[in-house]
């Protein structure tokens, strides 16, 4: 988390636009058969370990990738900083507002400069970049789910121009209160996936692609252990 943290003051510092990708297990599967995505992905300024899985599969690999850098934790993170400007949007109607209020209210410094719901058509978001682009964050998260949010980023970055854009899932929901997060010993111990699926069952789509990945990193594990 450190280290990212350091890369995104100096995103911060030079300006925009940079995309930030924080990377699960499901959305690797989704790369492996959306070209788009996976472009989305390896293109990324930043991309940071936002589930067990990717941990478990980073150590296979011999890669040094210590803990998650999660959506929820960079925001969090990111709105400490005094002076701090965030641009929150995506998710249902008025759970933005409340969680840019909430954001606020627990760090006094930060500054939600704009809010608006993901509830948006095609042919309004013209206008929705041009909010943003008005407002001038310094940080814009966007809640569309993956991969919709990665791919509206990368469609309009350049005309936003923010110098960190995230993709963050349902981190609008959690800062707002309608969602809670998982106990800290959940989270310690890389269950937090399980408390997600007992708090909503319509979650067991995503969950079960946790297979598939296990899968794929065998699969490459074997194929780069022949090629030796």
């Amino acid at each position: 988390m450190r280290s990212a943290l350091d890369v995104l003051a100096g995103f911060i510092r030079a300006g925009g636009p940079h995309h930030v990708v924080t990377l699960d297990s499901s959305m690797c599967v989704a790369a492996r058969t959306d070209a788009e995505l996976r472009a989305i992905v390896c293109g990324a300024e930043l991309v940071t370990p936002d589930s067990a899985g990717i941990l478990w599969a980073a150590r296979r690999f011999g890669l040094d990738v210590p803990e998650r850098v999660s959506g929820v934790e960079i925001v969090g993170e990111l709105a400490a900083r005094p002076g701090s400007r965030i641009y929150l949007g995506g998710a249902a109607p008025g759970v933005a507002e409340e969680a840019g209020e909430r954001l606020q209210a627990a760090h006094p410094g930060c500054s939600v400069v704009g809010t608006r719901d993901g509830y948006f058509r095609p042919d309004e978001e013209a206008e929705v970049v041009r909010a943003v682009r008005e407002a001038g964050p310094d940080v814009l998260c966007v809640a569309l789910g993956i991969p919709k949010q990665e791919k509206w980023i990368a469609r309009h970055r350049n005309a936003l121009g923010v110098p960190v854009m995230i993709g963050v899932g349902g981190t609008l929901d959690v800062l707002s209160g309608r969602t809670r997060r998982a106990p800290q010993w959940m989270r310690r111990t890389n269950l937090e996936w399980l408390y997600r699926l007992m708090a909503n069952p319509r979650k067991l789509g995503k969950v079960m692609t946790l297979p598939r990945f296990v899968a794929m990193a065998l699969a490459e594990g074997r194929k780069t252990n022949a090629q030796r």
